[in-house]
């Protein structure tokens, strides 16, 4: 068995998005240029090992994505202006991270008998005596690309229910000047969209996501916010500007804010 095929055996996301991957890769490092005609199927196929099907299935998704496109009689070419999948930045700090969501629409989905309590990890505080659930997808140009699930601390909830039903519920949370934030993590790890992440965001079952961890904790050591959410992997960019905060050691551990805030960016 060659490698390519060990590689494909080691992978439970099916054929195609593999080789979509491959080919988005190629893309985007310019092996193949904007404009450039691609190889064709039968050496596409003959490259990948796989089934001429599972090419075009492949060709396919690009074409969906906006960095491909065929002409009819004359083969698939990249586009001449790419799209940028790239748009969405991870936040590192307190301040960068409130800024990017205060604008979100969030569009509410009901949930049957949502968990009472987030679970937390030994470095995320303790728990509040009562929790609100809310479970949101964020839209961008009428798109899906993420999924957030939120436990809110019910004390905190209580004081504009209205602005916590209808906006991103960490920008409001933000907005309360007497609450003192005295920790937030973010942790981000790679995933793969199960059946109901692959309905709501549009994706194939097992294509990859980025998924995140965002959990605020008070200066009692409450965790106020917990949040888990699922993006769809091809719009997320992490930018880490490792010596932004580096005072006075040119490297910090940890990107600090002044209000006492941290955010760490774990890869797993």
């Amino acid at each position: 068995m060659s490698k390519l095929l060990k590689a494909y055996d080691r992978s439970r996301i099916p054929l195609y998005i593999q080789v979509a991957s491959v080919m988005r890769q190629r893309i985007e490092a310019k092996q193949w240029r904007p404009g450039e005609k691609i190889s064709t199927l039968v050496e596409l196929e003959q490259e990948f090992q796989v089934a001429r099907v599972t090419v075009r299935q492949a060709i396919d998704i690009l074409r969906e994505e906006g960095l491909l496109h065929c002409q009819q009689g004359r083969g698939t070419f990249v586009a001449a202006k790419p799209l940028s999948r790239h748009w969405l930045k991870l936040a590192t700090s307190w301040d960068v991270l409130v800024a990017s969501i205060k604008d979100n629409v969030p569009k509410r989905i009901k949930v049957e008998n949502p968990p009472p309590l987030p679970s937390l990890n030994e470095d995320e505080g303790e728990h509040a005596a009562k929790y609100v659930f809310l479970r949101t997808v964020q839209y961008k140009d009428g798109e899906p690309y993420s999924i957030v699930s939120v436990h809110l601390a019910r004390a905190v909830f209580d004081r504009d229910p209205e602005a916590f039903l209808t906006r991103p519920a960490l920008a409001i949370l933000a907005s309360f000047a007497d609450i003192e934030v005295q920790h937030a993590y973010q942790t981000i790890v790679i995933g793969g969209a199960s059946v109901q992440t692959a309905d709501l965001l549009k994706i194939a079952l097992g294509a990859p996501t980025a998924e995140c961890r965002c959990v605020v904790i008070d200066e009692s050591g409450i965790a106020i916010y917990v949040a888990d959410i699922t993006y769809r992997s091809e719009v997320v960019r992490l930018h880490i500007d490792l010596l932004a905060h580096a005072t006075p050691s040119p490297v910090s551990a940890t990107v600090a804010t002044p209000r006492g805030a941290a955010m760490a960016a774990t890869p797993r």
